[in-house]
């Protein structure tokens, strides 16, 4: 699934030449996707200008006079910057067509992604209970270790709950969590704000250095300009399991949490 460096990646290659521009139309080829897409979308949007793309968490909102246009890339979805002969894909679902003659494309084989109209987003459904981002002020190791006290959860699932800090999914937990020396498994409630303020910084340097890379490519991930990311060349745990520690050389190992495959060195992290 695409997390934070990928849509991140994805909307600061889509600014420069979305913003300020208006939507010619809006073509709908599969409204079937996670939830439907409005109908009557392509008549709300004719003519309206698109003032601004922010990110929450792993969602984009699309800035209108009117309100926003929220899109979620699902588990396998891209959204890109095509010109207009660019030929129709299987799975290309949604375009929003821009005055320029550029189109910008949504592409999701599973049919796991969203794109809503969202009048306020701080009150939406999917957006109002979200965490702090990894990147704004309010985020640190005083942060985690208060909202950690009294809880059993295992410190990978905590990282990855939305509820408390969004945008981190599966890889960059287990990318932070060995840069920071913490065992997944580990409780959160029993980790010490000394050790909190190392996984936070450990935290932002990991999406630091993936936002470098354009993000991770495993299998369908583009950004806006058609391109992979990188960073799945710079893991040092993720889908290594019997390779050797980058720190020690001993064997990666791995297992699950949460129902996620989860991937640590024993003699490193506890």
């Amino acid at each position: 699934m695409p997390e934070l460096p990928e849509v991140e990646t994805t909307r600061l290659g889509l600014v420069p030449r979305v913003v300020g521009r208006r939507i010619r139309d809006v073509v709908v080829r599969e409204p079937r996707l996670r939830w439907p897409v409005p109908r009557g979308l392509a008549a709300r949007l004719r003519g309206a200008q698109v003032r601004a793309i922010h990110r929450r968490g792993k969602y984009l909102l699309f800035e209108f006079e009117a309100g926003h246009l929220l899109v979620h890339l699902g588990m396998s979805g891209s959204l890109t910057l095509v010109p207009p002969d660019r030929p129709v894909r299987r799975h290309d679902h949604v375009d929003l067509v821009l005055d320029s003659g550029d189109i910008v494309r949504l592409n999701d084989a599973r049919r796991f992604g969203a794109v809503l109209w969202v009048r306020d987003p701080a009150r939406h459904p999917l957006l109002d209970g979200l965490g702090v981002e990894p990147f704004d002020d309010a985020f640190g190791g005083d942060y985690l270790h208060r909202v950690s006290h009294g809880r059993r959860a295992p410190v990978k699932q905590f990282l990855m709950d939305a509820r408390v800090v969004t945008g981190i999914g599966n890889i960059y937990a287990n990318e932070a969590l060995f840069a920071a020396r913490i065992h997944p498994s580990r409780a959160s409630g029993r980790i010490s704000r000394s050790r909190f303020d190392r996984l936070a910084g450990a935290v932002r340097a990991t999406l630091t250095r993936a936002l470098a890379a354009g993000g991770s490519t495993l299998r369908d991930f583009v950004g806006s300009d058609g391109q992979p990311g990188h960073f799945q060349l710079e893991y040092a745990v993720y889908g290594r399991e019997g390779s050797p520690c980058p720190a020690c050389g001993a064997p990666v190992r791995a297992g699950r949490h949460a129902g996620r495959s989860t991937f640590y060195c024993a003699s490193c992290q506890h």
